[in-house]
């Protein structure tokens, strides 16, 4: 049976379904609701949001299991159960702040069967024999040669360079980027008619998903986000842009010949896009751009920057008054570059220092009245002023390949610490074969094969022009399961794991980002997700 028919999943539904009407309820003046109020329920909002993240989580890997063999049946039924104890303990332990719920099931039977210690003892054992191998049940024979493919590549070509870029904060090889042209990488997302992989006649973000998730299994900084910058420049393109604009673009960016960098957030303003304030002033033939951006990645290297940009002075026009431009500029190694365009303006680019995500280096950009042709605006005339709606096509993209990002740190995590712990010995026995050793698989496991299920789910949304609320979803899921995971990995690995030369450091370092990029886990949560169930509540 689905869990979606149970009396746990209704039940459970109802009461989170009942606590949004509260919410909207209070939000209400005189018929009307007032979004403004939102504010002041931020705690049972966000709450709200990861409850729903966590129930779409656990409804996609059932949805998988049906098809599948005994174990993952066991796998799903066990980590629904832990999803609703989760869920309602949430809601109990501050019950006044989401309404009237009435009685709140926790610790049934059958979620103190499933979260046994017995039962998950003996999941545990089955997901260390079986390796961590799940999933790929529901792939064609065509996903499963390109997973196949760049598993070999990621593990002959990136594994054996990755940990020395991290250690010493290197810069991503030439070399590496240009096989990864060759392999199409930077072409996923854009059309076959403009020499991308894409069919003309559809989405197909699996095949985005399987290339990234394997990457990122090798090194999240070195590789595994390589692809998010074209992904996200391309679908600004395919949005909004003019139709030379893509004919001119779009066969670069899917050829590697022009290697992309957003810029997107400010020092100022991270997530409140519609408050940017990087100025655009109109000029003979174009703009000249004045102001900051921040953790900008890949800025050095990339040939273009994606930069939105305040074309129209009024702030009072809030995200209505962005538009988005292609700004061309050479490629620099290192980590500081200055450009003087012979007109007199100048772009300069200082590389953040961070403790992981490293390879790419995110930069402070400075604009002194650098300009920009009218060519190099985004849908040229008809773009002005609807850059943040192109954008947030674009970062759709990279919600749902972040989500793919964070399956890849959590495989590897789990697969490094599943080899440690069968070697290492710990009064006399491999630690592997403790209880509680089996219980953290168990957990780590469920929690991955959820992640990656509900990531595939909504790559097939986003296929039929779905998914927009899901990509969020699944994001938020995804990420905080990679950082949890990959600090559950660190810790079975002991003072082993704190060591600088051993990679679950790096994965849990590199984790860490995953629920601030592309998104803040807060304002997915308050604004995106939040937001739009209160909304349809």
């Amino acid at each position: 049976m689905e869990i979606q028919e149970t009396t746990e999943f209704k039940n459970t539904r109802g009461i989170l379904e009942k606590s949004l009407k509260f919410i909207r309820g209070r939000c209400t003046k005189n018929g009307a609701f007032d979004a403004n109020r939102l504010d002041e329920y931020q705690y049972a909002i966000y709450n709200l949001a990861l409850s729903f993240s966590e129930l779409e989580a656990a409804r996609s890997l059932s949805n998988y299991a049906l098809s599948s063999g005994s174990f993952e049946k066991r796998l799903a039924v066990c980590f629904f159960a832990e999803v609703i104890q989760t869920i309602n303990g949430r809601l109990l332990a501050s019950s006044q702040d989401f309404g009237s719920l009435g009685k709140v099931p926790l610790g049934t039977s059958f979620i103190s069967e499933q979260l046994s210690a017995e039962n998950l003892s003996e999941i545990g054992q089955e997901a260390l024999a079986r390796k961590c191998d799940f999933v790929e049940a529901e792939l064609t024979e065509s996903q499963k040669l390109i997973k196949k493919t760049f598993f070999q590549f990621a593990e002959q070509r990136v594994a054996p360079i990755s940990q020395n870029i991290h250690r010493f904060n290197k810069s991503i090889p030439d070399a590496l980027l240009k096989e990864l042209s060759s392999l199409g990488c930077f072409g996923l997302s854009i059309p076959q008619r403009y020499g991308g992989l894409c069919p003309d006649n559809k989405e197909d973000n699996l095949n985005m998903i399987l290339v990234t998730e394997e990457l990122s299994r090798a090194s999240l900084g070195a590789a595994g986000s390589l692809i998010t910058r074209p992904e996200i420049m391309a679908r600004a393109l395919l949005s909004g842009g003019s139709e030379e604009q893509k004919e001119y673009w779009l066969p670069k960016i899917a050829s590697g010949e022009k290697l992309c960098a957003i810029a997107i957030t400010e020092p100022d303003y991270g997530s409140d896009v519609a408050s940017l304030e990087l100025k655009a002033k109109p000029v003979d033939n174009g703009w000249i751009l004045s102001g900051s951006k921040t953790w900008s990645t890949f800025a050095g290297r990339a040939d273009v920057l994606l930069v939105l940009a305040r074309t129209d002075p009024k702030k009072s026009l809030s995200h209505r008054g962005l538009s988005l431009f292609m700004v061309e500029k050479p490629s620099f190694m290192g980590e500081e570059f200055e450009v003087k365009q012979s007109v007199g303006g100048v772009l300069s680019g200082t590389a953040i220092p961070t403790v992981g995500y490293r390879g790419m280096h995110s930069y402070q950009l400075f604009f002194d009245d650098f300009f920009v042709p009218n060519t190099n605006l985004i849908g040229e005339r008809e773009g002005i002023s609807k850059g943040f709606y192109f954008t947030m096509q674009g970062l759709t993209g990279g919600r749902i390949q972040t989500a793919a990002r964070a399956c890849g740190l959590i495989q590897a995590a789990i697969e490094k610490t599943i080899r440690y712990t069968q070697d290492r010995k710990v009064f006399l026995k491999p630690l592997a074969d403790y209880q509680l050793t089996r219980v953290k698989f168990a957990r780590m496991t469920m929690h991955l094969c959820a992640a990656r299920t509900f990531t595939y789910a909504v790559g097939k949304l986003l296929n039929q022009g779905e998914g927009q609320m899901e990509a969020s979803l699944v994001k938020l899921f995804s990420c905080r399961a990679s950082e949890w995971i990959t600090r559950e990995a660190m810790q079975l690995h002991g003072g082993v794991g704190y060591a600088e030369e051993t990679e679950v450091g790096r994965y849990w370092l590199d984790a860490r980002v995953l629920s601030i990029f592309e998104g803040t886990e807060e304002t997915l949560a308050l604004k995106v997700i939040g937001r739009r169930l209160i909304e349809s509540a």
